[in-house]
């Protein structure tokens, strides 16, 4: 059984043969920027900002350009990257020793440090 949808997803449209007249005009407008975002910027670290990030484009050549927060409203520029490294760090660690059960000398008369089972709660 086969259904008229288009599977390529190179494709201007969705389904097999037809393509809407207002992506034919598009094509022929944008030429070969058509399905391209623009560039990102030159060099951020001289203070160009990249807006290019949130954009998207469909396969019919729709660009959406998604709001995505810039590190300028961060305290100091790579803030964000760094708390993001460490918590992903941190994460790893974690899942790396959920499964220890060797829990010899954890337990003591005023604390437990034993961990509370096989797997992540």
């Amino acid at each position: 059984m086969t259904t008229g949808q288009n599977i390529d997803p190179q494709a201007p449209n969705y389904d097999r043969k037809i393509t809407p007249p207002e992506v034919s005009d598009r094509m022929r407008q944008e030429g070969d920027n058509f399905k391209k975002t623009p560039e990102p910027a030159k060099d951020p670290d001289k203070g160009h900002i990249d807006t290019t990030q949130g954009y998207t484009v469909d396969r019919e050549g729709l660009a959406n350009n998604y709001a995505v927060e810039p590190e300028m409203y961060y305290e100091e520029r790579g803030d964000l990257r760094e708390k993001e490294e460490a918590l992903k760090a941190e994460r790893a660690e974690e899942l790396k020793t959920v499964n220890q059960t060797n829990e010899a000398g954890k337990l003591e008369v005023d604390h437990d440090d034993r961990g509370k089972g096989p797997g992540l709660i």
